[in-house]
């Protein structure tokens, strides 16, 4: 908070602080002129029982909301609830127009002036946002401030995208990079197993015909004197046939010869 409104808000504040006490601890001095005012409204509120408990209430409201602009706390809303305050209590208390006496008219009316003037500097001090954009400037902005964030996001996100990306095609590249020669090894490991297990197959592919044509010369060897003996049984057999049947076939054509 500056020297300025440091200074400048109990200064606005203390006049009221001050009325509101002396009227909390007189009402009734404030009740006539207020009820010309607020009569008709104190009739029609049931919870106020009579226009000096409107008073009192007015009264107390000026002393928190004064305290509370003097201290700085709050100092919009206070300096709001003080001018709301002021308009009946001037209306009230300083109506130099119903007047006949030209002194007293003179009076009432610099203190109706008084009351307006000390309303304009409420007025301000309610604005007065100490440097800081305004709720209706802030209301005007909302759209374009709104339009400010969807852009930021929007461009937060497409390099976030990017940077993915980027991110990707290096981790792909890596891959790749790493994946040839580890395919590469393996093709060659491959290679190599294949050639150790075809030089390691190949004496056992060998003693294996080597076995087979042992084998068959042994059974060949045991087969062929097998083959002759039976070649000779039936070379006797057929002689031995032929032996007995020649007289019988020679006797048989003597018959029918006959």
């Amino acid at each position: 908070m500056s020297v300025i409104r440091a200074v400048a808000r109990p200064l606005l504040a203390a006049t009221f602080v001050v009325g509101g006490i002396d009227t909390l601890r007189k009402p009734a001095n404030k009740t006539p002129a207020a009820d010309k005012v607020v009569g008709g409204l104190v009739a029609r509120t049931p919870r106020l029982s009579s226009t000096e408990d409107l008073v009192k209430l007015d009264a107390a409201v000026k002393v928190v909301a004064g305290t509370m602009l003097a201290l700085g706390k709050f100092p919009r809303l206070s300096s709001l609830a003080l001018a709301a305050s002021l308009v009946p209590t001037t209306f009230a208390g300083h109506r130099f127009w119903e007047e006949t006496d030209p002194a007293k008219r003179s009076a009432q009316q610099l203190h109706f002036l008084k009351n307006a003037g000390m309303l304009g500097g409420l007025m301000l001090a309610s604005v007065d946002t100490e440097g800081r954009p305004s709720l209706v400037w802030r209301a005007r902005r909302a759209p374009e401030a709104v339009k400010h964030a969807a852009d930021d996001l929007r461009r937060d996100a497409e390099l976030d995208l990017h940077s993915a990306r980027h991110r990707a095609r290096g981790a792909v590249k890596g891959i790749h990079g790493h994946g040839q020669p580890a395919l590469r090894t393996a093709a060659e490991t491959l290679r190599d197993t294949a050639a150790g297990l075809r030089s390691e197959a190949q004496p056992v592919l060998e003693s294996v015909t080597e076995a087979l044509k042992e084998a068959a010369l042994g059974v060949r060897h045991d087969v062929q004197p097998a083959l002759s003996e039976a070649t000779q049984t039936v070379r006797a057999t057929a002689a031995d046939v032929r032996k007995h049947v020649a007289p019988v076939l020679r006797s048989a054509g003597q018959a029918l010869s006959r």
